[in-house]
């Protein structure tokens, strides 16, 4: 496969070049990779913990979302979306 970009800078402005399920966790844990953005497929509520240690939920995120945030971990307390897939 001839990937005609593989010499350029990498940057928070280009496209992810990977993913993972995400699978909420206790507040103590953390992603194995820190997130460029997270893809929430079903609607609901996502706690997070971001890059910076701070915490916060969003409320009511709709179904097919993609949230442009450097994240370190979904918590289970306070989400209730589904489907969420981290990229970076």
């Amino acid at each position: 496969m001839i990937d005609m970009f593989k010499t350029h800078n990498r940057s928070l402005t280009s496209p992810p070049e990977d993913a993972m399920a995400v699978v909420p966790g206790p507040a103590d844990g953390s992603l194995s990779h820190l997130t460029r953005a997270l893809y929430v497929g079903v609607t609901g509520d996502v706690a997070l913990r971001m890059q910076s240690g701070a915490t916060v939920t969003l409320m009511d995120v709709p179904a097919g979302t993609f949230l442009p945030l450097r994240v370190e971990q979904v918590l289970s307390d306070g989400t209730t979306a589904d489907g969420i897939v981290g990229f970076w």
